[in-house]
């Protein structure tokens, strides 16, 4: 098991090596600073939105038209419930006792009274979700984002970020599951689960005459220089260049968990209750 990780953190490494190598075919004069790959993640964007619109988007709409809101509701409770503990991790090891505290305190609570987590009880006694990841981790330290990368279905990240990509799936429950069929279908449900709570977003997107590829780098870049910086103290670039004002209209950030669903806006996180 362990040689089956090491040698996947190689090859990862490898790959990102080689798309690094490639970074000075993507310089001009109107390249973005902190997208050196632009042309390469345009081209993954759009097998992405392929992907979208053939798979996911039909999966997501289909579940959103038979499944009952209440159900609905449990699933994205359930899972959100999961991230807490690995943001409970994540919180302390950034020095953020509350923050961790309080995030353990949701995952018990919803855990042992909220049926596994498909009951929100934790909200209700206003105990506040705070999400963190092992990239956010890094970036409090002070280890910068790096350039921003479009993974093949994962959809955006940066260099940073893909890097820990295996640190955080150990921090993932569902991984631990030994039946791989089990395994395999909480990682469709919560795909799907994900992808449906996006859809009116994703509508909204389609029909702006916007660059939809800017928009959601843009959002995406934006969203974590905010989930690191204001958590650790004022907002700063998190090691990227300051982008020019091109004289253009600035579009609003959205937000979402890491690993967001390939081909769709990046949404804003919902507010904890």
């Amino acid at each position: 098991m362990r040689t089956g990780i090491h040698a996947g953190m190689g090859l990862r490494t490898l790959l990102l090596s080689a798309l690094l190598a490639l970074a000075g075919c993507a310089t001009g004069p109107n390249a973005n600073p902190n997208d050196p790959l632009e042309p390469l993640n345009r081209e993954v964007s759009k097998f992405n939105e392929g992907v979208d619109a053939v798979i996911l988007k039909p999966g997501a709409t289909l579940y959103r038209e038979k499944v009952p809101p209440l159900v609905r509701t449990g699933v994205s409770n359930f899972f959100g419930n999961l991230g807490d503990a690995w943001s409970a991790i994540n919180s302390a090891l950034q020095f953020k006792f509350q923050n961790a505290a309080e995030n353990w305190m949701r995952f018990s609570t919803n855990t042992f009274l909220g049926l596994g987590g498909i009951l929100d009880i934790a909200s209700d006694f206003n105990i506040e979700r705070h999400r963190e990841d092992f990239g956010q981790t890094l970036g409090h330290w002070g280890v910068p984002a790096g350039p921003y990368i479009v993974l093949p279905l994962l959809g955006p990240s940066t260099l940073r970020d893909t890097l820990v990509l295996p640190i955080d799936r150990r921090g993932d429950p569902v991984r631990d599951l030994n039946h791989a069929s089990e395994r395999n279908t909480l990682y469709v449900l919560r795909a799907v689960d994900i992808r449906a709570n996006l859809l009116r977003a994703s509508d909204v997107l389609e029909g702006a005459a916007l660059d939809r590829y800017s928009f959601i780098r843009d959002s995406y870049l934006q969203r974590r220089r905010a989930e690191i910086g204001t958590r650790s103290g004022p907002v700063d670039n998190d090691g990227q260049e300051p982008e020019e004002d091109s004289g253009e209209a600035k579009q609003s950030p959205g937000g979402a968990p890491t690993g967001s669903t390939p081909g769709v806006p990046v949404p804003s996180p919902a507010p904890s209750r």
